[in-house]
C-alpha cells in the first residue's frame, strides 16, 4: 500500500481501517450465501401459505384449506414422485389412521411432484393397498416444485415442470405439524426413501403435543412417552405436587407429574 505525506503510524492505521473493511465486507458476502444455501424449514418457523392443486380437482390457498377443515393441527406430508413402492404404503398407512385423527381434529394433506392426474391414478393403487373404498385426504400436485422449495425440501434452483426421478427428489420426503391457530411448525422430521415413515410415531407426537397444550406446556414427554404416562416438569416450573426421582448429582430435575389426558 503506497502512503503519500502521512507518517509511517498513520499509513499503518489507514491499513488497519481497510482491512477491517474489506473483512466485514467479506463476512457479509459470505453470510449472505450461507443464508440463501440453507432452504430448510424447522419448528417454530411458520409455514408459509401457497396455492395449488389438489388431487380432489380443486385449486385451494392453503391457509384457506386449513381454516375450512377446522381442527388444531394439520399434518403436510410430502412425497417424491408417484408410483413409488414405500410411498404407496405410507399413504395406505395413513389413510388406515383416518378415524383417529378427524376424532383429535388433526387435518391430512399430503404432497407430490406429480400432476393432478397421475395422482388420482396413484390413489386407486393406494386404496386397494389400504383395503378402502377411497382415499380420504388430498394431494398437492406439486409438479412445478413450487410447494417442496417453498417449504425447504428442495434448492430453490431445482427446476419444475418437467420428468424428475425419485432419486433427484429423495429430499422430499417430510413430515411438517402445523398448528392451525398460529400457522407454527410444531413438528417436522424427514425420512431417507428407503425407510418407510412410521406413522405411529405421529400420533405418538400428536398426543404429546396435546398433554403439553393441556398443561400449559408446564410440562415435557420422556423417551417412550405414551398417552396417559406421567410427564415431566420442564425446567423453571413450580408446582406443589409432584415425584422426584433422585440422582446422583443431588439436582432436584427429575420430576413427574400425573398425564392429564387419559390412554
Amino acid at each position: 500500500m503506497k502512503c503519500v505525506y502521512r507518517t509511517p503510524q498513520e499509513c499503518r492505521k489507514k491499513g488497519r481501517n481497510r482491512n477491517s473493511l474489506f473483512l466485514a465486507i467479506f463476512i457479509i458476502v459470505i453470510g449472505y450465501f450461507q443464508c440463501s444455501l440453507s432452504w430448510g424449514l424447522g419448528f417454530g418457523d411458520v409455514a408459509p401459505d401457497f396455492k395449488a392443486p389438489l388431487s380432489t380437482g380443486e385449486t385451494v390457498k392453503f391457509y384457506d384449506w386449513i381454516q375450512h377443515q377446522g381442527g388444531r393441527y394439520t399434518v403436510l406430508f410430502s412425497h417424491p414422485q408417484d408410483f413409488t413402492p414405500v410411498c404407496t404404503t405410507e399413504l395406505a398407512a395413513v389413510q388406515k389412521l383416518m378415524p383417529s385423527f378427524r376424532e383429535r381434529g388433526v387435518n391430512i394433506i399430503g404432497l407430490s411432484l406429480n400432476s393432478v392426474e397421475t395422482h388420482q391414478e396413484w390413489l386407486k393403487d393406494v386404496a386397494v393397498i389400504a383395503d378402502a373404498a377411497e382415499i380420504e385426504f388430498p394431494l398437492i400436485a406439486d409438479i412445478d416444485l413450487k410447494v417442496a422449495k417453498l417449504y425447504g425440501m428442495l434448492p430453490a434452483g431445482a427446476k419444475g415442470g418437467s420428468p424428475r426421478t425419485a432419486k433427484e427428489n429423495k429430499t422430499v420426503r417430510s413430515v411438517f405439524i402445523i398448528n392451525n391457530d398460529s400457522k407454527i411448525i410444531e413438528v417436522t422430521w424427514t425420512y431417507p426413501m428407503q425407510i418407510g415413515r412410521n406413522f405411529d410415531e405421529l400420533s405418538r407426537v400428536l398426543d404429546a403435543l396435546d398433554e403439553i397444550a393441556l398443561q400449559q406446556g408446564e410440562v415435557a414427554t420422556p423417551a417412550n412417552w405414551h398417552k396417559g404416562d406421567d410427564v415431566m416438569l420442564a425446567p423453571g416450573i413450580d408446582r406443589v405436587s409432584f415425584h422426584q426421582k433422585d440422582v446422583p448429582s443431588g439436582k432436584p430435575y427429575m420430576r413427574y407429574v400425573p398425564a392429564q389426558i387419559e390412554e
